[in-house]
């Protein structure tokens, strides 16, 4: 196929404008910004570049929005989240063409996160009417007292590039379903799979004001405290960086905003001595280099046993030296580049830091520049040590470190010695180990046996710097209501006629 986008059976899901109010509009400034295909450099097209006004605009339809979308009853909204999936599944090879295109992963992964991310609306369709109060026993003889569960109001939501479609659906999908508006703040290095989105929602019957999506690259920063300080939105969810999320956090106290943050992760991954070889080293495959580990819950720091480590690190290489790294349309690639020069920098830091300090790179270790300046070989170093930058920061990119432990209490303590905690791994085949560190753990998430975790029928979040709030389950639509309680005085009298 070579290095050309192939075309979308339905050229209308191309979009170059933000999304407003159930328009298709420009930033009033005229300013655009371009994006860029992360394998090749090419021009992908130019999205507005918005600014606190246009912000404002998206704030003011959404809460026009509200009054009439809250009072639909839960059945109806129901009913559109539903036909959003629908029409997620039946467009699902133009959203993945889109999301190779402007993040780069290969096409297999992109059409897993279409799948993943559509599961969002078909799951959150399914929890909106199931939004339950509850009747309470009063301690007030001729009180009665019962809750409500009611929409928070307008919601902002910021999402990162590397699953440009699920993250999304993740927030969007509670909020609808829950009675909230949105004004959705698209990644500036992915806009273009929000925008297919944004189309899709109008053919779903999504009334006008409901979703909103404004872009901005350069301007981000102004977006984001628009959206933090504006009185009329009543709660922000962030996925990305701890750094940013502390500063969003700051930014919405003067409004006393609701808040669910996912954050920056650095995810253990424990191979004990009795695992099963080959079901960890897929693990580790699977969690360490999908989307060539850009995401938050990927394996960071490979714990493995003394008594396996060498063993493993021969299987873990063979399986590591068949991948293919290309452009994310090519047949048989299996990973693609990384999303920007500034990633591929971070990642050759952590691995020049490790060779520097004895580690051993057994497979990879350099930049690809025959493929692009965004590539970088997927890499495995032996031999880590607790003093290397990788032990410390997220790498965010494919690069497994692999260090040696002796004893169970001595790697649980080296895996919490991290101030974020979102996701851990392990492999054991002893029940009660599968217990004892699975508790021990301090993350909001844990893997035994696996190295996929995510499911939205399963909460997603983290603890420490990792954040708060959960995502997906049937804790995610908790996130966009608020409980009302209502107390009935005088209702102890006699029947009447007694």
């Amino acid at each position: 196929m070579g290095h050309s986008v192939p075309p979308l059976n339905d050229q209308s899901l191309l979009k170059s404008q933000a999304f407003i109010n159930g328009k298709w509009v420009d930033a009033k400034s005229g300013k655009t910004f371009e994006v860029k295909d992360p394998a090749t450099h090419k021009p992908i097209g130019t999205m507005p570049e918005m600014n606190a006004s246009d912000v404002q605009t998206a704030i003011d339809a959404a809460a026009a929005a509200l009054p009439s979308f809250r009072k639909l009853t839960a059945r109806e909204r129901s009913r559109m989240l539903r036909k959003w999936y629908q029409l997620m599944v039946d467009n699902a090879e133009d959203i993945a063409k889109l999301i190779t295109w402007e993040n780069g992963k290969p096409m297999a992964d992109a059409k897993g996160e279409v799948a993943y991310a559509a599961g969002f609306f078909e799951w959150f369709s399914e929890e909106a009417p199931r939004a339950y109060g509850d009747t309470i026993a009063a301690t007030v003889a001729g009180n009665r007292v019962f809750t409500l569960k009611e929409p928070v109001g307008v919601c902002g939501l910021i999402t990162p590039w590397n699953f440009p479609a699920a993250m999304i659906t993740r927030k969007i999908g509670p909020a609808l379903a829950a009675g909230c508006t949105v004004v959705a703040k698209s990644p500036g290095e992915t806009p273009f799979t929000a925008a297919a989105l944004a189309e899709l929602s109008v053919r779903a019957g999504i009334p006008p004001g409901v979703v909103n999506f404004v872009t901005a690259m350069d301007n981000t920063p102004e977006v984001g405290s628009t959206i933090t300080s504006s009185p009329i939105i009543k709660k922000v969810s962030f996925t990305g960086s701890t750094g940013v999320g502390k500063l969003l956090m700051k930014q919405s106290a003067d409004t006393l905003k609701k808040l669910s943050f996912e954050l920056g992760g650095n995810a253990p991954f424990i191979v004990f001595d009795d695992a099963d070889l080959d079901v960890a080293v897929n693990g580790a495959i699977a969690s360490k280099f999908r989307s060539s580990g850009q995401t938050c819950v990927c394996a960071n720091r490979l714990y493995i046993q003394s008594g396996i480590y060498d063993k493993f690190c021969d299987a873990f290489v063979a399986k590591v030296k068949d991948f293919k790294v290309g452009h994310g349309y090519d047949e048989g690639v299996t990973h693609g580049p990384l999303i920007h020069d500034r990633a591929v920098s971070k990642v050759d830091a952590h691995v020049q830091d490790a060779t520097k300090q004895g580690g051993t790179v057994l497979v990879g270790g350099q930049k690809l520049p025959d493929l692009g300046s965004n590539f970088y070989a997927p890499t495995v170093i032996r031999d880590m040590t607790d003093d290397m930058q990788l032990a410390h920061e997220e790498t965010f990119g494919p690069v497994a470190g692999l260090f040696k432990f002796e004893t169970e209490a001595e790697v649980v303590k080296l895996a919490n010695a991290a101030d974020v905690g979102l996701a851990g791994y392990f492999f054991s085949k002893d029940i009660h180990r599968c217990y004892r560190v699975a508790e021990a753990l301090e993350v909001g998430m844990v893997g035994v046996n696996t190295g996929l975790i995510s499911d939205p029928a399963a909460p997603f979040g983290g603890v420490k710097q990792s954040g708060f709030g959960r995502e997906g389950s049937k804790l995610g639509i908790e996130e966009y209501l608020v409980t009302k309680m209502v107390t009935l005085g005088g209702m102890g009298q006699p029947l009447q006629g007694e």
